[in-house]
């Protein structure tokens, strides 16, 4: 038998249509054409909009071949193959295999049976199971378990929070599935360290729990999608998360060396935000980036990417474990390194004062933070455990504060509203908001003049006028480029490190003068 089975590439993502009546939504798309469909529609019985996802039915006799050749598959197949990135090359081995076990068994099964047989065999061997479908759905941002015999719920861009049809009603299935999960992560997960945190291949990040004893349901799981190709600062504003003067005020401030932190409360949109306007950083700069679990993507030559690591073995007398590596101690040592900028993926301990030592210091620093405001912010730095001083937090120069809006008509995030910080003492903290987003007509509006304009001129001795003009000059190129759709990661990229080497020529590209 030759190979025969594939699956087509999702190369298209298909438009949803906007249907404000949830009742009336019934939609249709492929995910592993032409095996695995996404079907949401609303369900009279359960009166809710439901997730269904649509596979291949398998009769008895196929349920049977199909363990018997998994049972085989365990003892021949060649882990090294499963991680090759090209599906062409797997399928072909699994087929290979599949082929001489179905004579092995004498068995002969018709093609329909073959294909459906191939497709669960990719995506259980290869692929993550049940949720293989789900993670190649453009659309789903978030897959929930929230342990046995509990549908898993998906977070939609479009139709947002929908219950799904797949459960995991095994036990022993399920917690297999969780060591899948940390094994693809590259992390351990056991008994005695029950909690899972890490990333898989393709970016998406996994937090899962593994016994009884911690979720009472059973193990859990939570996958946070990433796009294959980061967001840009197009997409942004395409998008309407911000505006255009914004991003040209950040591309400003970003080249000038300020420190940035992007705030938000879970799922605002921050390390998407921070990772898109990061492609502002200038070419020849030393970048060094520093998370907990991978999630930043930066097209720059001179980027060390640094990701914590678990020990292992019972605590010492300051609570780290034997080979453990932690945000705070990549962070101080990555100031040995000489970066120009420092990027903290997420900050929520003792290495905030390393990070704003770095700032004090001279280092440019971003990173993104827990809080719903500015004040909040400040206050959270002040108080125990990260506590603070107000002359270090004085160090902070922007913070973009990211908003999630969930109603039954839309679901968007925005930036909320652009802070510049002026000063922070011990009476208290003092700042300027030039932009704020305006929910009636759903845009990015500048109320203030900019601060951050004289801050710039003192430090480089330009004039504010020549510096204005930059700034409206950044828009319109910025605005240039949302309008022809350019948001391909590399092509936005090379546009902006052409900007920094001759900006004169990318203007006169754009028609701009």
């Amino acid at each position: 038998m030759d190979t025969i089975f594939k699956i087509e590439p999702n190369l298209k993502i298909f438009q949803l249509p906007d249907i404000k009546e949830r009742t009336r939504i019934n939609v249709r798309y492929p995910l592993m054409a032409p095996y695995a469909y996404a079907h949401i529609y609303w369900d009279e019985n359960q009166n809710e909009l439901i997730y269904s996802l649509e596979q291949p039915k398998l009769s008895e006799s196929e349920v049977e071949i199909l363990r018997l050749i998994m049972l085989a598959l365990e003892e021949m197949i060649n882990i090294s193959i499963v991680k090759t990135e090209k599906a062409a090359q797997i399928i072909q081995y699994l087929e290979k295999n599949v082929q001489s076990i179905l004579v092995e068994l004498g068995t002969k099964v018709s093609k329909e049976t073959y294909l459906k047989l191939m497709y669960y065999i990719f995506r259980d061997s290869v692929g993550l199971n049940q949720i293989e479908p789900l993670l190649n759905d453009y659309y789903i941002e978030d897959i929930e378990c929230n342990g046995l015999n509990s549908p898993l719920y998906v977070v939609h861009r479009k139709y947002e929070n929908l219950r799904s049809n797949v459960i995991f009603t095994d036990i022993q299935e399920l917690t297999d599935f969780v060591e899948k999960l940390a094994q693809k992560c590259g992390r351990y997960v056991s008994y005695a360290k029950p909690l899972l945190d890490g990333t898989l291949p393709d970016g998406s990040r996994v937090n899962a729990t593994y016994s009884e004893d911690v979720t009472t349901k059973g193990p859990t799981f939570t996958i946070r999608k990433f796009t294959k190709d980061p967001w840009t600062p197009i997409h942004m504003i395409n998008f309407k998360t911000t505006s255009p003067i914004v991003v040209a005020y950040i591309w400003m401030a970003i080249e000038h060396k300020f420190n940035m932190m992007v705030v938000g409360e879970t799922a605002s949109g921050k390390t998407t935000f921070l990772n898109a306007v990061l492609s502002f950083i200038p070419p020849d700069a030393r970048v060094v980036s520093i998370e907990d679990t991978r999630e930043l993507n930066l097209n720059h030559d001179n980027w060390m990417p640094t990701v914590t690591r678990s020990g292992f073995g019972i605590p010492n007398l300051m609570g780290k474990e034997y080979g453990e590596i932690t945000l705070f101690d990549l962070l101080r040592e990555s100031f040995r390194q000489a970066p120009d900028y420092v990027i903290v993926g997420e900050i929520r301990g003792k290495e905030a004062y390393v990070l704003f030592q770095g700032m004090a210091s001279g280092h440019s620093s971003f990173g993104t933070f827990h809080a719903g405001s500015v004040p909040t912010l400040v206050r959270r730095l002040q108080t125990p455990p990260i506590s603070l001083s107000a002359s270090l937090i004085e160090s902070l120069d922007v913070v973009c504060v990211m908003t999630h809006l969930k109603e039954s008509q839309r679901n968007i995030r925005r930036m909320k509203e652009l802070v510049e910080i002026q000063s922070v003492t011990e009476k208290g903290l003092s700042f300027n908001i030039p932009f704020e987003w305006n929910p009636i007509n759903d845009k990015v509006e500048q109320k203030r003049s900019l601060y951050l304009l004289t801050k710039i001129s003192k430090r480089s001795g330009k004039q504010i006028p020549e510096l204005e003009r930059e700034l409206q000059v950044r828009t319109i190129l910025l605005q240039a480029m949302a309008n022809r759709k350019i948001e391909d990661f590399k092509e936005v990229n090379d546009i902006i490190k052409a900007y920094y080497l001759n900006s004169k020529k990318v203007l006169s590209e754009f028609g701009i003068t």
